[in-house]
């Protein structure tokens, strides 16, 4: 299902879910958590979503020019990018929970207080975009984008991901990891990113699939 934009829902939605588990249990939510303590939450939230929103531009941006190579090697680069994806999640599920507190207090320290306005959105888009540079949620996206050659679709699924985690961290934090534990969050997006794995390597053996 298409849009007269250009967007693909159906793409758009493929972005969406795997990030929003990848993301989920990353310290990139820690991270929102700690500055929505700092600052109010809504700037935070502005600050995180402008740093995602470029760091996604950039990752389509990749992954457009990558899509330009042979589909069969870029579909097995991708089929790998996922693959190991879904190992980091699983191998680093096991000790979640406890690096939970080792990340807020991390950035606890990395994050100084003060400041409103225009200048605390700065300061919590610094934050973000240092820490989450060469990301795995960055390296995923430019794959998507490089494997369907769909980068408006790839980048408003990632971006809408990223947005709807820096929210929650942002508004229910604290109560959200009270109720959720994200080893299991972990799992959940490796299984995801391990089904795409399995898809993207059917696709570049020439297995024809609805997707």
């Amino acid at each position: 299902m298409s849009l007269d934009l250009g967007l693909d829902i159906g793409i758009a939605a493929t972005a969406f879910v795997p990030l929003l588990l990848l993301e989920l249990p990353d310290k990139t939510f820690i991270a929102t958590l700690v500055l929505s303590t700092r600052y109010k939450p809504l700037t935070a939230w502005l600050g995180v979503g402008l740093a995602f929103g470029v760091q996604c531009v950039v990752a389509v941006t990749a992954g457009g020019v990558l899509s330009r190579l042979p589909t069969t090697p870029v579909a097995i680069a991708a089929a790998l990018l996922f693959a190991a994806g879904a190992v980091l999640l699983w191998r680093g599920a096991a000790g979640a929970d406890a690096e939970e507190a080792e990340t807020e207090e991390e950035f606890s320290a990395r994050i100084t207080g003060g400041g409103s306005g225009l200048r605390a959105v700065g300061a919590c888009f610094l934050v973000i975009f240092i820490a989450e540079w060469g990301d795995l949620s960055q390296l995923f996206t430019a794959g998507l984008a490089a494997h369907y050659a769909d980068p408006v679709s790839v980048f408003v699924g990632s971006w809408l991901a990223l947005l709807a985690v820096s929210g929650l961290a942002a508004l229910l934090g604290k109560a959200l990891l009270l109720k959720v534990r994200l080893s299991t969050i972990r799992r959940v997006g490796a299984v995801v990113c391990l089904v795409l794995a399995g898809l993207t390597a059917a696709q570049a053996a020439g297995v024809e699939l609805p997707v």
